[in-house]
Parts: structure tokens; C-alpha cells; sequence
């Protein structure tokens, strides 16, 4: 690193998007008990998949990032966490089969508890309160109470973040992540009428697992097929949790964010000089940045500058969210301004956040026509500049929600009411993730073959 870096400088570094502690001596109990819990994460693991995104620069893997918008305590549940993973894995072996190169599976669990706002306040009925930054900070009841900050969230997140690692570790090693399994969840998703299209790419995994088998490569002989790599990731919101789970690496002797895999500064946290970027050049993780519309290419340079200064491979992982419509204004002017740089970045495309609307029922939605829309708006910016789109994310759910319109089993504004589960933002339940892999895959086919 070029500069000398401690864990606490952001404090004295502008501070945004994060809450304002009533009780000192209560946060710094909080704070101090932290610093004396495991790591959840390890940093070989970190190391692992920093060089395993390293090759996603390289176009010799692809990124699949997924979630909830943000965890909740109470929707805590080791069934929902098997649903999602489950529906990642499956997304997962169909992006592989179509760009024949390993796909990363990253997910925004197990530390995704925070959320930035666009207003520290709500109007609900006549009635100001702060807003609800996520169950890390205040809960979501719509009570002065409710809406305070309180640090022993904190302490509540650590424990279900731990839970949640341990359990996703006995999936990821202990046998349900058979690809036998995991593909024979996603036939029955192609049986449905209207997914004849994904029937074909379907069939055609089936015939690679029975021709693999006829050949001896087996689960039994072949570890790889029955077990995964699994990441967490999540947005390094709230500092003081952050620098309580940094540790300082016993092999290198360099600092290490303790709290997840992969961590990434939000679009409206991104500030050069702010806190956020201050923490996160300091750690020895994969990060993240949101690229939003207002981004501009010199901004970025100075970004990769700060959080990437060796220019290292698989270290710094671009996440690009405009709008369907925005994508082809937006993003070439950054993809150039890498390729001056000579950065070595992986560009994913986040398709989400720069698509919510309001429904004509009244709730806040995706149509899952514009997320498509953006993902090919994506893909078609990076064949036009000659560059490597790296990877996708999503905000989604194993449930099945009704918060995103759109799909072959189609929700409608009218169903959102029905299943509408959400905290913050829509997310994408089980059947449109698939979907949306189907068609991502189908992207990744024309691209390896030039059909374009």
C-alpha cells in the first residue's frame, strides 16, 4: 500500500449513510466485545477468492453475486438460507454450462444487515421518524423506540452471521451440493409451459452429467462435482462493526475485514476522501464498487487509484447499476477510462437498484423486462469496447415472493400484496433468478461463440 493505513483512521475521515449513536459507553462495550469474538471469515479464504475473481478479469471466470437486499432477524431461518443457496447453485450450473469457465458463487448473506437511505427520515401518516437503515442499526417498526440506533444490534448480527457461515459451510462440503442434485432441482423449472426456450439448455446439461458418468467421472470419484466454493459479501455500511472484526493476518501480517469474504462501498458512500473508501483501502479483501449514474470517469480513476494502488488482479471488482436506460450513456465512458488506466478490475453488472419503480398498487417494484433489459444493455456496452463483462448480481430470494412483476410465472402489480415479504427493496423470487440465469447463460453462449 502506499500510504500507512490504521483500522480507525476513517474516523477522523467524513462519515455518511451511517447512524448516530446516542449511548457512548453502551457502543464502546459493543465495540470492545467485537474485538474479542472469532472472525467470521478467514483470510485464506479471502485469498482464495481474490485469486479466483483474478481470473474473472481475465474472462477464465464469471461472478454470480446474490441475495437479500438486506438480512433480517426476524425472517432468520436455516430454511431460507438453504432455499437461496440452493437457487444459486442451480444458477450457477447453468452459467457455467454456457460460458464454459468456472462460475464464482458469491453471496450477500451472512453480513448483509445494513442499508444506506435517500432520506434520514420517513412520513408514515403525519408521523416523522429516522428511517430504517437496516436491523444491524434500528428496527423496523415504525416507533420512536424502534428507530433508535442501538449498538447490541451489533452484537445480534455477529451471532446470526456465524450461524448462517456455519450452515452454509455444511451445504457448500456435506453432499447437498451435488450437481446430480442441483440440476435435477432445475428440470422441474423447464417443465413449466412456458419455459420452453430454457428446455433445450436444460437437456443439453443433462446429456454432459450422463455422458460424465458413463465416462467414470463421478460425485463418488470426483470431489469437485459434489462440493463448492461459497463466499459471503456485503456492503462495509457501519464502520464501527467493521473495524471491530478486523484482524491483522498471521501469514502476511496485513489487516483482513474479519466480517465477510468480500465486502463493497456503496454508490452513495463512495466519496474519495469520505470513510467508507478510507476503511476499505486498508483491508487485504476483495472489494467492491458501486458504479451509479453520477459517477464520472475521473472519479473513478481516483477510486481505483485509492483502493487498488498495485494494481493487483481480482482485488477491486466494479458494480455497475444505472438503469435500463442509462447503461448505454454510462457505462462505455468508464470501461474506456479503465483501459487507459491499464486497471485490472472485473466489471458485474447490477441490474437492480438502478431499476425500482412504484407500482400502480402502490408498491416499490422491478419489472423483471427492465432488469433483462439492463443485463443486455451490459453485455452489449462491453462487445462494443472489447471488454470482459465479468459477472451479475442480484437481489434475490429462494422464497417465493411476489415483489418483482414480471416472469414466466408472471406476477403481476396486482399480486405484489399477495407475497411481499421485503424489508427495503424488491427482490427476485426462485423462478425469475432461474430465469434470469437461463437468459444471462444465453448471452454468455453468443459471446463464446461470436455470434455477435
Amino acid at each position: 500500500m502506499t500510504k500507512v493505513w490504521n483500522k480507525s483512521d476513517w474516523r477522523s475521515k467524513p462519515r455518511v449513510q451511517m447512524p448516530d449513536y446516542l449511548d457512548h459507553d453502551a457502543l464502546g462495550a459493543v465495540e470492545a466485545q467485537l474485538a474479542k469474538y472469532p472472525p467470521l471469515v478467514f483470510a485464506g479464504e479471502a485469498r482464495k477468492l481474490k485469486r479466483q475473481l483474478a481470473l474473472a478479469t481475465e474472462g477464465r471466470a464469471f461472478v454470480l453475486q446474490g441475495g437479500d437486499c438486506a438480512e433480517s432477524f426476524a425472517e432468520f431461518s436455516a430454511d431460507n438460507i438453504r432455499d437461496t443457496f440452493r437457487l444459486m447453485l442451480q444458477m450457477a450450473v447453468v452459467l457455467t454450462f454456457a460460458a464454459k469457465v468456472p462460475v464464482i458463487k458469491v453471496g450477500r448473506m451472512a453480513g448483509q444487515f445494513g442499508k444506506p437511505r435517500s432520506s434520514p427520515t420517513e412520513v408514515i401518516g403525519g408521523v416523522e421518524l429516522p428511517s430504517y437503515r437496516g436491523d444491524i442499526i434500528n428496527g423496523f417498526e415504525f416507533t420512536p423506540e424502534a428507530r433508535i440506533p442501538d449498538p447490541a444490534r451489533m452484537l445480534q448480527a455477529y451471532t446470526q452471521a456465524a450461524a448462517s457461515l456455519n450452515l452454509l459451510r455444511a451445504f457448500s462440503t456435506g453432499g447437498f451440493a451435488d450437481i446430480h442434485r442441483v440440476h435435477a432441482w432445475t428440470l422441474g423449472f423447464a417443465e413449466h409451459d412456458k419455459a420452453e426456450r430454457y428446455r433445450e439448455v436444460s437437456n443439453r446439461i443433462s446429456d454432459a452429467l450422463d455422458f460424465m458418468n458413463a465416462a467414470g467421472v463421478t460425485s463418488e470419484n470426483t470431489p469437485e462435482l459434489a462440493t463448492v466454493d461459497f463466499y459471503t459479501s456485503h456492503e462495509a455500511l457501519l464502520l464501527e462493526y467493521e473495524q471491530a472484526l478486523c484482524r491483522i493476518d498471521s501469514t502476511t501480517d496485513l489487516p483482513i475485514a474479519g466480517s465477510g469474504h468480500m465486502i463493497w462501498i456503496g454508490d452513495r458512500t463512495r466519496q474519495p476522501d469520505g470513510a467508507h473508501v478510507e476503511f476499505c483501502r486498508g483491508v487485504q479483501n476483495p472489494v467492491g464498487l458501486k458504479c451509479g449514474p453520477s459517477l464520472k470517469a475521473d472519479e473513478l480513476k481516483v477510486l481505483i487509484d485509492t483502493l487498488n494502488p498495485e494494481n493487483e488482479p481480482g482485488r477491486l471488482t466494479l458494480i455497475t447499476r444505472f438503469g435500463a436506460e442509462k447503461v448505454a450513456d454510462h457505462l462505455p465512458k468508464l470501461v474506456q477510462a479503465v483501459r487507459e488506466m491499464g486497471a485490472k478490475v472485473v466489471w458485474v453488472c447490477d441490474p437492480m437498484h438502478g431499476n425500482t419503480i412504484k407500482a400502480t398498487s402502490g408498491y416499490k417494484t422491478r419489472p423483471f423486462d427492465l432488469v433483462l433489459q439492463e443485463v443486455r444493455g451490459f453485455f452489449a456496452v462491453h462487445r462494443a469496447e472489447g471488454s470482459i463483462p465479468g459477472g451479475v448480481h442480484f437481489e434475490m430470494t429462494g422464497k417465493d415472493v411476489t415483489e418483482c412483476t414480471g416472469g414466466v410465472r408472471a406476477v403481476t402489480d396486482e399480486d405484489l400484496s399477495s407475497r411481499y415479504h421485503t424489508a427495503c427493496d424488491p427482490r427476485l423470487n426462485a423462478s425469475q433468478s432461474l430465469e434470469l440465469a437461463f437468459l444471462v447463460a444465453e448471452e454468455l453462449m453468443a459471446r463464446r461463440s461470436g455470434d455477435h
